[in-house]
């Protein structure tokens, strides 16, 4: 697990909208995921809002729905456990990319809360459940936030 070297990422969001987009595969995961998303935006302050899509695949594109929309950051959260098949590249880079892709095209930030997985012991250990060693969507959330405050300093510059 790559937990070690992790920055500690102190957030103000006050003033900043933020948007969770949350697939809908993998109930516990996700839940993990949201939970830890939900907990460090709700310290930091921020006006939160929350949307759920059918799968990894749709995050991008609701993604740039949000921000077009007036977000100042996405907290994009997702999970895709590799299976017998391709699908598991295709849907995965699918996403990885035009996550990567939002963020460029419309300037503001996408926190990165999509698991890509081998198996549901590596999501369990990595969403912030009780006994998980990481929790990616605080994690994701943290990233959001401290980008969105870069990002406006160097805009206010």
């Amino acid at each position: 697990m790559s937990g070690a070297g992790a920055p500690t990422i102190s957030t103000d969001g006050t003033g900043l909208k933020v948007t969770i987009v949350a697939g809908r595969w993998h109930e516990e995961i996700t839940a993990g995921l949201l939970a830890g998303a939900r907990r460090v935006l709700a310290a930091s302050g921020a006006s939160v809002s929350e949307v759920h899509v059918p799968g990894s695949f749709e995050l991008p594109v609701v993604a740039k729905a949000a921000l077009d929309g007036g977000a100042d950051a996405v907290v994009a959260l997702g999970v895709i456990i590799r299976g017998g098949t391709p699908h598991f590249e295709y849907v995965s880079a699918a996403a990885t990319d035009g996550l990567t892709r939002v963020a460029l095209d419309t300037g503001k930030p996408v926190g990165f809360g999509l698991l890509t997985l081998d198996d549901e012991q590596q999501g369990l250990d990595r969403a912030g459940l009780p006994g998980s060693k990481e929790d990616k969507g605080a994690e994701a959330a943290e990233a959001a936030l401290a980008t969105a405050r870069v990002l406006g300093e160097l805009r206010r510059a």
